[in-house]
């Protein structure tokens, strides 16, 4: 079944200490990383697509658009929301949102492009 626009994945995760900036060495707090709040949402993205790409493909990121809004300690938890928006030709656009229980965390757009598996990796350097 190819990807319709609506496809959506929700992932929680509860921060720990390998989820900070200190762990990530992007900052020198104990907050949630910014790389791991993005890596979250393409993750949601990966799981709103799965089942809806041919066996031979799948899909890569190609551009992200971030916003980081508030800081997460650790042991708190954040949920991240991934809906397919429009798709392209190949191209599939996403929009992201993370959340906790107080509110809106971060937010953005992700472009995700459908390739043939082999293709892309023949590629790779």
């Amino acid at each position: 079944m190819a990807p319709y626009t609506g496809l959506s994945a929700r992932i929680e995760l509860e921060v720990t200490e390998t989820d900070t900036a200190q762990a990530f060495r992007t900052g020198s707090v104990p907050v949630l990383a910014t790389p791991r709040l993005m890596a979250l949402c393409e993750e949601a993205s990966c799981q709103a697509i799965d089942g809806h790409l041919p066996d031979n493909c799948t899909s890569v990121a190609k551009r992200l658009q971030f916003d980081h809004l508030v800081p997460v300690g650790v042991g708190g938890t954040v949920w991240a929301e991934a809906t397919l928006d429009r798709i392209e030709g190949r191209r599939l656009v996403f929009t992201l949102s993370v959340s906790e229980s107080a509110g809106l965390v971060a937010a953005g757009k992700l472009i995700r492009v459908v390739v043939d598996r082999s293709a892309f990796l023949s590629n790779a350097r």
